[in-house]
């Protein structure tokens, strides 16, 4: 049994700075790849950054230069720390990590936090 839960959301207004949390429990062997997606109302889910066991990241291009994701492996966790925060940024936010949970299998499914909301507004 797997479980992320996430932490750090709320009300900011514009300009502003959060810094979300994820932090992965139970059963793991090892994580690759974490991320943060993001779904505003009416919007289909999408990726705002991810970053591999290796510390390679990528972003969502509305999201360079303002967010940085981080990890720490050592405790599961992933961060986004969110910065100059703008209206648009505002959507219910999603961790998400590949998970082995066997030592001799490398098989990996995505697990996914039950999310946190993220409103921007003056």
């Amino acid at each position: 049994q797997v479980q992320l839960v996430e932490s750090g959301g709320g009300w900011v207004q514009p300009g502003g700075s959060l810094r979300l949390s994820c932090a992965a429990s139970g059963s793991i062997f090892s994580i690759n790849t974490m991320g943060w997606y993001r779904q505003a109302p009416g919007k289909q889910r999408e990726l705002v950054a991810a970053i591999t066991s290796g510390g390679s990241t990528r972003y969502a291009d509305s999201v360079k230069g303002r967010f940085t994701i981080s990890r720490d492996n050592a405790n599961h966790t992933v961060f986004l720390q969110m910065n100059s925060l703008k209206p648009d940024d505002t959507a219910v936010y999603y961790c998400s990590a590949e998970i082995r949970t066997r030592y001799y299998s490398p098989y990996a499914p995505t697990y996914w936090g039950q999310g946190t909301q993220v409103t921007v507004s003056s």
